[in-house]
């Protein structure tokens, strides 16, 4: 399955053509094509569609959605490994 993934704007390479930046998404941050958003600003909130943001969105709404996600499982199966691998180093019981 493949998500619209709301996500927080961390970084813009305004150098990049085309515009990219780094979202995070909730402990998981992937590089995303900004174009459609010329004007979005580090802080605010995108949703993420097979790597472009498409769209700007308020940041209650991308926390519920999050949530959401994750609650079912949804950000599991779309992020993979990596979504569980931000989670342990985040709450610092990853092993080595």
């Amino acid at each position: 399955m493949c998500l619209a993934v709301p996500g927080k704007v961390v970084s813009i390479d305004h150098s990049a053509d085309p515009l990219t930046g780094m979202i995070d998404f909730g402990g998981v941050q992937k590089q995303a094509c900004l174009e459609y958003l010329p004007d979005i600003q580090v802080g605010e909130y995108v949703i993420v569609h097979v790597g472009f943001a498409l769209q700007r969105l308020d940041e209650e709404s991308a926390r519920a959605s999050l949530e959401l996600f994750e609650q079912l499982g949804l950000l599991e199966e779309e992020f993979g490994d990596a979504w569980e691998q931000a989670s342990r180093q985040e709450s610092g019981s990853e092993t080595r």
